[in-house]
């Protein structure tokens, strides 16, 4: 399990070694939960609490990443296991990828994935909206339209020859995309397209919250294949960057959109999930706590077909970066290739 650090004051540390979470109640009172350390695959520590360093070892010991996110939702450190990391001989290969053709065809793919992922979600969003077929068919179109140029660029040339290209065509269809999904909601929660650090709007607030457990996510996946997450290949150079996070991300994001969405429609959210702050809206303790419900269920528990298997979205995220770092080696990915997770 995933367990999440969202209450102000929480200290975890060890007793008789297992991880006790003492949880304040507000009122005076402190709430303990145990957990054994083999039942926990994660911990997201949010600002705010306390973890001793024998909770920090035991969870090294038993290969429990530890990730520390601030308050809008990004992560900004983590405790890992030694030895999950990257070799020299894969960043080299990942280095080579920004100047071979081989690194053009990974962006093309993802985002081709990103915008039919896209395309599909707006056509499943017709089936209770009657009123709305023809418009959601016409966004949905240009969006196609965009993917197919994308897929028909020359992938023979090096990513920096075309990234502005492809850069353009991806926030063309973004903007269209977003713009559906505002008019698809209620009057009080459309939205003036994306905006970040702060959210303008509810809706914003929500996806960005969302987009950053989903980083933290797919850098996981990313580091147990043995990929260097700051070795991109569009988002690259830039110091301190988790570039190859921000390439890969991209046929995921899906994930985070669909949550969120399905949170608004469903009128699960209301006004008392965000607060107000300078320039905008910020999700407060029980915002989050709905959001990562959601979220988590949607990414570790429900199952869908995935190459004739049930699988969670979680497993299909780790599955895909090991092939891609098999494929960054040039080592041939069998048909039957799986992973076992235990």
């Amino acid at each position: 399990m995933h367990i999440y650090i969202n209450t102000y004051g929480t200290y975890i540390h060890i007793k008789d070694q297992v991880f006790e979470f003492k949880i304040p109640t507000g009122d005076g009172q402190t709430i303990k939960k145990y957990f054994a350390p083999q039942k926990i695959t994660g911990i997201v520590i949010t600002n705010g609490s306390a973890i001793s360093t024998d909770a920090i070892v035991l969870a090294v010991k038993h290969q429990i990443d530890i990730l520390v996110m601030d308050e809008l939702g990004r992560p900004i450190g983590r405790f890992w296991h030694s030895r999950i990391g990257s070799t020299t001989k894969i960043r080299k290969h990942q280095l080579a990828l920004t100047f071979s053709p081989h690194g053009t065809e990974f962006i093309k793919q993802w985002l081709t994935r990103k915008l039919k992922n896209q395309y599909d979600f707006l056509q499943r969003l017709k089936k209770n909206r009657p009123n709305k077929v023809e418009f959601i068919d016409n966004q949905a179109n240009q969006i196609k339209a965009l993917r197919d140029k994308i897929r028909n660029i020359d992938d023979t040339r090096p990513i920096d020859t075309i990234a502005d290209t492809l850069r353009g065509l991806e926030g063309t269809a973004g903007r269209i995309y977003f713009q559906t999904l505002s008019q698809l909601l209620t009057k009080q929660y459309q939205f003036s397209g994306r905006s970040m650090r702060p959210a303008k709007d509810q809706f914003n607030a929500f996806l960005n919250y969302a987009y950053g457990v989903l980083y933290s996510r797919v850098e996981k996946a990313l580091m147990i294949a043995g990929l260097d997450p700051y070795v991109g290949i569009m988002h690259r150079d830039d110091y301190n960057l988790k570039s190859l996070v921000l390439d890969f991300i991209e046929p995921y994001r899906i994930w985070a959109d669909e949550t969120v969405f399905k949170l608004f429609s469903a009128k699960k959210i209301n006004n008392s999930h965000t607060d107000k702050i300078t320039g905008g809206f910020s999700l407060n303790k029980e915002g989050k706590q709905l959001l990562l419900q959601a979220l988590t269920k949607f990414i570790d528990e429900d199952k869908i077909n995935y190459k004739a298997k049930r699988r969670t979205r979680s497993d299909i995220l780790l599955l895909e970066a090991i092939q891609f770092a098999m494929q960054v080696l040039n080592r041939p990915v069998p048909d039957d290739f799986d992973i076992t997770i235990i």
